[in-house]
């Protein structure tokens, strides 16, 4: 079995990486998953957050993903967000103000409130900073 996959992050706008890993690891629509050379094809949802990389040699690298989807086939696993990010370049303060901001509107409780809205940004930026953690986790 080959000890390494082709995995691709790409996201509305860009591809954000292409390279060989030893393993994926993200947040699918059931549950945790950890993606290794050889395993079944499988297309599932990804929620927002981090998705680990663990790159050959045994480096890690972290994204930010907004969400999206996860295909696995024998050669390739590709994930497909709206958004994804290095974690390195999601700006912590901002996210933490975004996050402070959605939560007094809910706190507001206003007739005209776009609930749906406020909670899907509620929760863009809680995984953003989980991501982030992620990050700090790993370097510290």
């Amino acid at each position: 079995m080959a000890s390494t996959v082709l995995c691709s992050i790409v996201s509305a706008e860009q591809e954000i990486f292409s390279g060989q890993v030893e393993m994926v690891i993200a947040t699918g629509a059931i549950g945790e998953l950890g993606i290794m050379p050889g395993h079944t094809p499988l297309l599932t949802g990804v929620k927002p957050g981090p998705v680990r990389l663990i790159l050959e040699g045994g480096e890690e690298e972290i994204f930010y993903a907004s969400g999206g989807f996860l295909e696995v086939q024998p050669t390739a696993i590709t994930l497909l967000a709206d958004t994804a990010l290095r974690a390195d370049d999601v700006d912590e303060a901002a996210a933490v103000a975004a996050q402070q901001k959605a939560e007094q509107e809910l706190g507001d409780q206003r007739a005209d409130l776009d609930f749906a809205r406020v909670s899907s940004d509620l929760q863009e930026q809680a995984a953003m900073l989980r991501t982030v953690r992620k990050l700090r986790e790993r370097k510290g």
